[in-house]
């Protein structure tokens, strides 16, 4: 790798962050895309546009949707959701393919194909009900990051117009389903940096007045040996929320991390989870299970649902079969999810025991 002094004087360290760096992001704009529609979008790298890399990715960019609604960045491993991710194709409302071209330490050029996936948000929105993922509640906050980096020639604050520099961070956080913002970088923001490099969240949050709302995620990256070490604190209303340290060969992915870390700590703070400790049982009679192959019928619908956990059969009858099932979020889940063109709602006799219409 090149060194720091090879660079512009003036902003050597910035560029070798950027030098850090594997292939660089595509150059454009994120926006609000951590609000809104793009909350129900991702981006992932696929090795070509075959159709069983494009299903692959498909399910990637399903998981990273769930973790931007929710919050929780392990949603692949909540229950009921790796089924889903199976069936990610299913909630596609449209697809593209970019190629990415970045320029290598060596200069040589290189690419990659990204897969830009958006999904139906009522589908996505019924999923994530029915499976009662935690919600992380809308509009969220934009914290104001102030960020220091020392790359051995004493640590400079990262502002706007040194937004590249902060790139890996920015883009994190909206993969994480949130933005962050940068101060502007004034004389005075300027001589905070040893506020920051100390830890004095008392000074950062008066110099923060001005931005709004009143959250900080205050970090300092430096050289840690052969690698980096970034220290983070995130500080909401004056109140410390979290620190934590990450340390990592590669300079842009330990600045990264400070995402991930603000993002927990608001989720740990904000986010409601709505899933029972444990599943439900509920009683519920099917009729229309006239045969074994209408119980086969049957029982592979009731799999494909992710709400269901278990299934339990406990009286069958000529036309009719009353089983015990498990479901994660209650019967309200199971509603949701329910395939009306398969199992069609009736009227019971008893309002506590549904019952359905295989058809």
């Amino acid at each position: 790798m090149r060194s720091f002094a090879h660079f512009s004087r003036a902003l050597a360290w910035t560029l070798a962050l950027l030098l850090a760096a594997a292939p660089a992001l595509a150059q454009r704009v994120e926006g609000d895309r951590a609000s809104g529609e793009g909350m129900y979008e991702a981006e992932v790298q696929v090795r070509n546009q075959s159709e069983s890399e494009r299903e692959t990715g498909i399910a990637r960019a399903l998981a990273q949707v769930l973790a931007k609604l929710s919050g929780d960045r392990s949603i692949a491993n909540r229950p009921g959701v790796g089924q889903e991710l199976r069936r990610a194709g299913d909630y596609v409302e449209g697809y593209d393919y970019r190629q990415d071209e970045s320029v290598g330490p060596s200069g040589a050029p290189t690419f990659r194909t990204m897969l830009v996936v958006r999904f139906d948000p009522a589908q996505v929105d019924s999923v994530a009900a029915a499976l009662g993922l935690p919600v992380w509640p809308q509009p969220r906050p934009k914290p104001v990051v102030w960020l220091a980096i020392d790359d051995g020639k004493g640590p400079r604050l990262v502002g706007l117009q040194h937004n590249t520099v902060a790139r890996p961070l920015l883009e994190r956080a909206v993969q994480r389903g949130y933005r962050l913002g940068l101060p502007t970088g004034s004389a005075a923001e300027q001589a905070a940096v040893g506020a920051i490099w100390r830890g004095d969240t008392g000074a950062i949050a008066r110099l923060s007045a001005r931005y709004q709302p009143p959250m900080q995620l205050i970090g300092k990256l430096y050289r840690d040996g052969a690698g980096w070490k970034a220290d983070w604190i995130f500080v909401d209303n004056g109140r410390v929320l979290s620190r934590w340290s990450e340390e990592g060969a590669d300079a842009r992915r330990t600045l990264a991390t400070g995402a991930d870390g603000g993002a927990d700590a608001l989720i740990k703070r904000y986010a409601k989870a709505t899933a029972p400790a444990d599943p439900v049982a509920q009683r519920m009679v099917f009729t229309g299970v006239r045969t074994g192959a209408d119980y086969l019928r049957l029982s592979a619908a009731l799999q494909r649902m992710s709400v269901v956990r278990a299934i339990r059969p406990q009286r069958a009858m000529p036309d009719r079969l009353e089983v015990e099932l498990d479901l994660l979020t209650g019967l309200a889940g199971f509603r949701r999810m329910a395939d009306d063109g398969v199992l069609l709602e009736m009227e019971g006799e008893d309002a506590l025991v549904p019952v359905y219409l295989l058809r």
